[in-house]
Formats: structure tokens, sequence, C-alpha cells
């Protein structure tokens, strides 16, 4: 049994028992019960060692032989920007017809709405495997303006009546929140803008949009925000890291905590979009002072070196397999990325960089190397994100550099939340090996911090565990990279301790161990003696968040 002295004294406030505990702690992985005192874990031990530590005013409860696992670390989740409940639903809708059919229903259903507002459009909708037009979309919308963002937010979908009232025009090349692509035989905009999450979820781009979008003002804001914080506890993430925020966000988690609606912990990284300046730097510096406490952090930087692989905006060493002559582009050259990474690290700050492409994770990698041959070796526990197309001898370098890789195991599901066929025939299947290396990676001795890129797929971990152990869709069907896949242990241990060594939080969180906060997660079952398949329809039965119950189903 652990323990901080024995007896413990005080008599702990909480006794958790009859249940099957997975600490991932090497030191004592298995045990049947964990008492909390002062809202840290005091003892984990056996039934008999820990009830015995038991006074008249502990509450002791008995989980009937559930699962007790340290709460998730979810390492990269929106929960600001969130899923908009006012906006149409796109999810799931598979073809162009089906996504006409809701933007029909909800504009029958609010005649006076100024903006038709609709998200999680799946690229793979559009017949052809062509980008979305204007004319695509004026069928269901007339005369009024209609704003669609894409599924992985990266990009936006526009009417001809938004055309028209934002004044986009063949001479418009660029706007504050993305960038307008035309007709290559008339030049004319096509209703596709990219860019959008580099530049629309920017400070200047956040602030252009609440001009004129509904989608972007204050109250909607805050309403998503409240939204996914009430989804995280329900899916057992004690912590959050929200990866993209300017300091005009930061009031958004001040109310929410002030309200009483932040029940998990949040760490919020500042977005760093390329020409931020020494001042900027220097603002997010203050952020970082300023919120510093185990309920709301805020301090790494976000960038990004390329884009998505569904628009082909993602930097590839060879060409896109369906579109020959593009290879995607990367955000910095890289001299000059490599100089703006070490100086962020010169400064010591963390960073959490976007890389998608194999040229994209590259380029960061040589800047990280370029940031060490400089400043020499720090723990700076930098990561880059998604690291979705990773060329073979890029593998061992994030070990060699330090480098956290945070990855979202839905995304290699072959279903919707995951690499669709947009995605699959965007980089061939010649490089399909090279897809979401968790095995790779690991056995290389590369960190591994799991999340879920909420919402561009589902919050819920318990989903992106089973992904991360099958490499299969959640209705089964063929697995798609089987060498990829991890088992159990591992994948929990990338969703608890790894996310939570990520984010600099592994002191105190990530572990079911004698003096870390007691953020713990129950399921319905043991998920370590039940068939694979089965994870993916387990629960999330409680959330305790410094031995207080934040969630019980």
């Amino acid at each position: 049994m652990y323990s901080q002295g024995a007896p413990v004294h005080p008599a702990p406030d909480l006794v958790l028992t009859g249940a099957r505990v997975h600490t991932v702690d090497p030191d004592l992985p298995r045990a049947e019960a964990v008492a909390v005192t002062a809202g840290r874990i005091s003892a984990v031990g056996t039934h008999a060692e820990v009830t015995a530590l038991a006074g008249p005013a502990t509450e002791t409860r008995d989980l009937g032989g559930r699962m007790l696992l340290p709460g998730f670390v979810d390492a990269h989740n929106h929960v600001r920007l969130g899923s908009d409940a006012d906006s149409v639903q796109l999810a799931g809708a598979r073809t162009l017809d089906e996504v006409h059919a809701r933007i029909r229903t909800w504009a029958d259903a609010h005649p006076d709405a100024d903006w038709i507002e609709a998200e999680a459009f799946d690229y793979g909708a559009i017949p052809g495997g062509r980008m979305p037009t204007a004319a695509d979309l004026d069928p269901v919308t007339g005369d009024r303006p209609a704003l669609v963002l894409t599924y992985d937010v990266h990009s936006v979908w526009l009417n001809t009546a938004a055309l028209r009232r934002l004044g986009i025009t063949r001479d418009t090349e660029r706007l504050p929140w993305g960038v307008v692509q035309k007709d290559p035989g008339t030049g004319e905009p096509t209703g596709f803008v990219t860019g959008f999450a580099v530049l629309g979820l920017a400070r200047n781009g956040q602030r252009a949009l609440a001009e004129f979008l509904p989608w972007a003002s204050e109250e909607r804001r805050y309403k998503r925000l409240c939204a996914s914080l009430d989804m995280a506890a329900e899916n057992g993430l004690t912590t959050v890291v929200e990866p993209q925020n300017s300091p005009d966000d930061l009031f958004l988690f001040e109310r929410a905590r002030r309200e009483g609606r932040l029940r998990s912990r949040i760490v919020a990284a500042l977005f760093h979009p390329y020409g931020t300046t020494a001042e900027d730097l220097d603002e997010f510096a203050r952020c970082a002072k300023r919120f510093d406490d185990d309920r709301f952090r805020v301090g790494p930087l976000k960038l990004y070196i390329d884009d998505v692989i569904e628009p082909h905006t993602a930097a590839l060493f060879e060409p896109y397999a369906n579109e020959p002559g593009n290879r995607g582009r990367t955000f910095y050259e890289p001299a000059e990325f490599a100089e703006v990474l070490t100086e962020l690290d010169r400064r010591g700050f963390q960073t959490f960089t976007h890389a998608t492409g194999d040229r994209g994770i590259r380029t960061a990698l040589d800047a990280h190397a370029a940031a060490r041959t400089a400043n020499g070796a720090r723990d700076a526990r930098h990561q880059l994100v998604h690291v979705e197309c990773l060329h073979p001898q890029d593998v061992g370098r994030f070990a060699e550099l330090d480098v956290v890789a945070c990855m979202q195991p839905r995304h290699c599901a072959p279903d919707v939340a995951g690499p669709g066929k947009d995605w699959a025939e965007g980089v061939g299947e010649h490089r399909w090996s090279h897809a979401w290396a968790f095995r790779s990676l690991r056995e290389a001795g590369t960190r591994l911090a799991f999340s879920s890129d909420w919402n561009v797929a589902e919050m819920n971990p318990l989903a992106h565990l089973h992904t991360a152990v099958t490499r299969r869709a959640p209705d089964g069907g063929e697995a798609w990279i089987p060498d990829q896949t991890l088992d159990l242990t591992t994948a929990i241990e990338a969703y608890t301790l790894g996310s939570a060594y990520a984010n600099f939080v592994d002191s105190d969180r990530g572990s079911v161990t004698v003096g870390k906060y007691a953020d713990l997660v129950v399921i319905d079952r043991d998920l370590l003696a039940v068939p694979p398949e089965e994870i993916k329809d387990a629960s999330i039965d409680e959330t305790i968040v410094e031995g207080k119950t934040v969630f019980h189903r």
C-alpha cells in the first residue's frame, strides 16, 4: 500500500473501495481501493488496507467492481471553439443532398435569421472529390447569406449572397479570416475560403467576424464554452488543454470560473500566428504570469507550420496523389521557422506546433533541432500536434529532440471522424503506412500525449482508446494500418500520464499516486478485462476532481 505515513492522519474524507484500480503508476499498477484526504490521494492499496484508515466522518463508497482510472488529461481540445447548438449541424451528412436537406430544414425553422450558419461539413459530401462552391449552396439558401464551417474548422464555404454581403470579388485575395479561392478559368471567387484555422481563429480574424456574424458574438462564444465544459466533465476529462486562444478570449474562462462552470482544470495555450511581434510575446508572458494556478493556467504558445490534408493545404514531400504538382505549403520558410522557434525557446516558452504533412513535420523537427543547437537542451516539452503523415526517417527524431507527439486516435479510424476518402486519396496508398504511427513512435521512445481535438472528433476518450487499440471504425470493419495499433495499457497512459507530462502537470496529475490530486474517473467496466471491441461501449459513470464529484451518471 502507498500512504503518507502509517497510519494516515487525519482520517480520509473519502474511501473508494471495491474497485479495479488501474493506477498508471509502475510502482503499484493495480489496486482495490483509494483514500482521499483534503483533495489529494492519501492511500492506494487493498480493500483491507485502505478501509482500515477510515474514521467516523469518512465517506466510504463501494464501486462494485467498476474500473477506477486517473482522470483523463485531454491534451488538445477546443472547448472554447466547441460545437454551436444554434447552427445547422452537418456531422454525418455524407452527400450533398443530405447537406441540402439539413440546411433547408433549419432555414425553414428560422425564417428571421439574418445568416444561415452551419458547421461540421465533411469535404467528402461533394461529389467527385472537388471542393465546394457557392453554386452548391445557393439552391437551399436563396438570398440569405450562408457560412458553413468544415468539420476540421480549417475552411469555410460561402454562398453567393454571402460573397455579395461581404464584398468578395475577383479582386479579393485575402480576408482577415481566410484566403479566397478562385476559379482557375474565370478568376471569380468560388465561395471556398481556406486558412480559417490560422486566420479566422486568430485575434484579428475573430474581431472581424464579430462585426457581421452571430456565431462570433460574445454570448454565442460563451454558450459554446459552457456546453463544452459540461461535456468535458461528463467524459471524464479532469484536465483539458485548450490549444488556441488570444488574450481577448481569456475573459470567457474567467467568467466560467466565476459562475461555477469550470469543473475541469484548464491549460490554455495562446495563439502565435504568422507576424506575431515582440510586443505580442510580452503580452503573452503577462497573461501567463496572471493566470497560473492549478485550475486555470495560461502559458504555451500554438503555432502552425502547415494546414490540413483534405483540401490539399498540408505540406508533403511528394505531390498529392490526386493533384499532381501540388505539394501543399508551409506557412513559414524553413529557416524562418527555425528562427521563430529558437527565439521562443530562448524566451522560455513551451510551443505546440500544428504539423500534419510529412514535409511540415520535418520542417518543425528541423526547427526544434536548430533551437537546441542555439540554446542548449532544456526541459521544454515542446509538442508537435496531429503528426498525421510521418516520414519513417523522422520517427526517431521525436525522442532525440525530446519533442512530444500530441495525437488524436479517432482521426485514424476509417470513418467520418477519421481519414475518410479525401484524406486517403490525397496522400495515396503508398503513404498510408505513414499514417498516425503510434506504435513506431512509442517503440522509438517518443512521449505520446493523446487528445480528442473536439469538436473535430468526439470528446469521449473511450472512443479514442478503442481506435488506438483496434484502428477500426466504431461499427467494426477492417482495421486500417493495424501495424500501428497500441496495447490498451499504453493507450491509457498516453491519455493520462503522457498528456500530464506533456503539459508539465505530471507531478500532481496523470496517475493514481499518493500525494497527487484526487482527479479520478469511474468506468462501468474493467477495460483491461473485456475484448477490445467493447471499449467503445463502456461509459464514464463518475468524474471526480480534487476529491469532489463533478459528474455522476
